[in-house]
């Protein structure tokens, strides 16, 4: 992988049409896979499309689309990072999909 992937990046991935954030934690992406949820530019009501400001990216994390994507078959390019605070909420609604009741 020629980048490192960090958790909070935004990613332009091959075949993938819109920009995926990178949800899973660093040692994970050392694998050349990440999980990724995608960033939709509309939003749609819900607890689990959270809003993101990064860079030149504005738009809605849909948190319930999860989903693995290997980087190195499909090749990316780091095009934002969110900030920490936003990461934050982004992962504790992940976690709340997998709460116990």
């Amino acid at each position: 992988m020629k980048e490192s992937v960090h958790q909070g990046d935004v990613l332009k991935v091959g075949r993938v049409g819109l920009p995926v954030l990178a949800v899973s934690k660093d040692f994970f992406n050392r694998s050349g896979k990440i999980i990724g949820c995608p960033v939709y530019q509309n939003r749609s009501e819900s607890p689990l499309h959270i809003p993101v400001f990064a860079d030149s990216i504005e738009g809605y994390v849909h948190c319930e689309k999860l989903t693995l994507l290997d980087l190195e078959s499909r090749g990316f390019s780091i095009i934002g990072r969110i900030p920490m605070s936003s990461i934050i909420d982004i992962t504790d609604a992940i976690q709340g999909i997998f709460d116990y009741i």
